[in-house]
């Protein structure tokens, strides 16, 4: 995570506040490392890489899921709720479902969370025939690219922010990712294009 942070030249920031957001203990469903670290960039739908983080606001945390596409590094689903439950992830997922055709056998890739080894996203999982993949247990480097995110998000927009309300972080969130991120940051990764300028670019080469 270090090495893809310090690419785009990003330093993490400690947070005064820590929220444990992965806990394997009730996870009913593990999956074998079928990604295995392969953070290749190029192929668009090949795998997505889930994860979670939370947010303080002064009414209290605030959890975000987010679904990432490993081969454009384009956030396409993200979910925020004030609990840490299965729902969180699902709609994180639906979103990202719901908005493109996935080939069957594309790589689902998460920590070993309890949210992400439940029945619903196991279900979800199923039917639209998605392999399963998790990183080892404790091993953050298996996610890296989510990680990664994370960072970015902690230290552009977070960082020094003290949020009155829940609603304030939600459009604060919202707006980073899909006005920012996606459309405007540019990544070395992506030969310093954004994650929307690059999958148009690999759009128009196999064309």
């Amino acid at each position: 995570m270090a090495r893809l942070m310090a690419k785009d030249g990003l330093r993490a920031k400690r947070s005064k506040r820590y929220r444990v957001t992965t806990d394997s203990r009730n996870t009913k469903v593990v999956h074998e490392n079928v990604l295995a670290r392969n953070f290749a960039v190029g192929s668009p739908g090949r795998a997505w890489a889930g994860d979670i983080t939370y947010l303080w606001t002064k009414e209290g945390w605030l959890y975000l899921a987010v679904v990432l596409d490993v081969g454009t590094r384009r956030v396409i689903g993200w979910s925020l709720r004030e609990t840490l439950e299965a729902e969180l992830v699902t709609a994180a997922l639906g979103m990202a479902l719901g908005a493109r055709p996935v080939d069957a056998g594309l790589i689902w890739h998460s920590d070993r969370g309890s949210q992400y080894g439940s029945e619903d996203v196991e279900a979800m999982r199923e039917r639209y025939r998605l392999t399963g993949s998790m990183s080892r247990k404790g091993n953050c480097w298996d996610n890296a690219v989510v990680e990664s995110f994370f960072a970015s998000l902690k230290t552009e927009l977070v960082a020094g922010v003290r949020w009155e309300t829940r609603r304030e972080a939600k459009s604060a969130v919202v707006a980073w990712i899909e006005g920012w991120y996606n459309r405007e940051r540019l990544h070395s990764t992506l030969g310093y294009l954004s994650p929307v300028e690059y999958k148009s670019q690999i759009a128009t080469q196999t064309h």
